[in-house]
């Protein structure tokens, strides 16, 4: 069995690692920097952040996560008619800069430029990676190869987080936003020296083309519908990144698990200092992704779609209800992962579900679009994240209230899905 893995292994070309390693930094650099964004612009000067407020916080981040979705779409035609490599030297440029400036910028506009410039360069990034693996990969090995990207992804995020961020941040938080621009600038190394042009596609599509090709999938209003209702989920899971992280810092008594953790590091180290922090969220969630996304695909891989996906969400929804009960950080921690369970139960069937319903001459067209959910949740969830913060949580002190919103929110995404499977959606084999 590890003789055949090997072998299987052996399979991928050069640059189906290249780009892995690429991903691993892009991907590590970011929720390394998304890890603590939101906590590091609502903190006040005199504790080394920037001191906005949470609304425009939000602003912010209902602007540049909606674009890190949108972009991909016309990023890949760009590519497929200029060539990856090209496109890749204008990505890692663009984006490194954007992490640098946001490292010197103190102003709020001097701040969402740079964040804009950042986005923009890993929106240019993303359909690269995903595009050379395809085409460094065939029907053997396709499965596992894009199994080993999405561990990729994880692994940065739990990483990053876990080691760099706490250690740069005790130093200066703008540490974090350098170690970004050198783990994407070096990038640009291995691109110029390492990466090779993969083959190109027969077709190439023109910006046209692909605006047309928008056209034809918004006119389908069923898959319209569904992806409108799905975004609902991630309207909670963007909280994880802002509304999330502010209720820890400001509500959560994260003591007894500091204790326990620098209890068990006194065994190996002298005087341990060790502290739970908003970084520490994104870790939890791409940690319990790690531990468990092979067992839970096994677990629904024969069950129908939509269903799972209801399961999902329900998960989901439990978890984020969970946040309500209490302030102890072993409720919070049990909620960020029973929230990340339904998380991976959920999206990987979205997938699979998307890929069912395309007609067949437009599956690929179909799977590039069903991006909007992140368009639709990341926009919708920033504003009204922080707007319901500053209202229930900073104004009127009722956190658990603000929990029990956006469950309402999931128990409202589950019924819609519940009634579409039952009256719109399409047979599926």
């Amino acid at each position: 069995m590890l003789e055949s893995k090997n072998k299987l292994f052996k399979t991928f070309p050069k640059n189906f690692w290249t780009v892995i390693i690429m991903e691993f930094f892009e991907r590590g650099s970011y929720y390394g920097v998304m890890s603590v964004l939101s906590v590091y612009l609502v903190l006040s000067v005199n504790e080394g952040g920037l001191g906005f407020s949470k609304e425009s916080v939000g602003v912010i981040k209902s602007t540049i996560t909606p674009l890190l979705y949108f972009l991909p779409i016309l990023s890949g035609a760009i590519a497929d008619r200029f060539g990856y490599r090209k496109t890749l030297i204008f990505a890692f440029i663009v984006m490194s800069a954007g992490y640098f400036l946001t490292s010197l910028a103190t102003s709020y506009a001097l701040v969402f430029v740079s964040l804009l410039f950042m986005v923009t360069g890993a929106g240019f990034f993303k359909p690269i990676i995903s595009g050379t693996i395809a085409r460094s990969t065939d029907e053997s090995n396709s499965t596992i190869g894009f199994g080993i990207y999405y561990w990729t992804i994880n692994l940065g995020a739990f990483i990053f987080p876990l080691i760099l961020v706490p250690i740069l941040k005790e130093i200066s938080w703008s540490y974090i936003f350098i170690m970004a621009s050198i783990g994407t600038g070096w990038l640009l190394i291995l691109n110029l020296f390492v990466y090779k042009e993969p083959e190109k596609p027969k077709s190439k599509k023109s910006i046209y083309e692909v605006l047309k090709g928008a056209v034809l999938v918004l006119k389908d209003f069923r898959f319209v519908l569904m992806i409108v209702i799905y975004s609902g989920f991630w309207i909670l899971y963007f909280q994880m990144f802002d509304t999330v992280l502010w209720y820890l810092k400001e509500h959560v008594d994260v003591s007894p698990i500091n204790s326990l953790i620098n209890s068990l590091l006194a065994l190996f180290m002298s005087n341990p200092n060790w502290a739970f922090d908003a970084e520490h969220v994104t870790v939890i969630n791409a940690g319990t992704i790690i531990l468990l996304q092979l067992l839970i695909s096994s677990i629904v891989k024969n069950k129908k779609a939509l269903p799972t996906m209801i399961t999902g969400i329900g998960l989901g929804t439990i978890g984020m209800s969970i946040l309500a009960l209490s302030a102890h950080i072993y409720v919070f921690i049990l909620g960020i992962i029973i929230f990340s369970v339904g998380e991976m139960t959920a999206h990987p069937k979205f997938i699979s579900y998307v890929g069912l319903i395309a007609p067949e001459d437009k599956k690929a067209l179909y799977l590039g679009y069903s991006f909007l959910y992140g368009v639709l949740g990341s926009g919708i969830g920033g504003i009204l994240g922080a707007n319901l913060y500053v209202h229930f949580v900073d104004k009127l002190n009722q956190p658990s209230t603000l929990w029990l919103i956006f469950s309402l929110i999931g128990v409202c995404t589950m019924i819609g899905l519940f009634l579409f499977n039952k009256f719109l959606a399409p047979k599926t084999k």
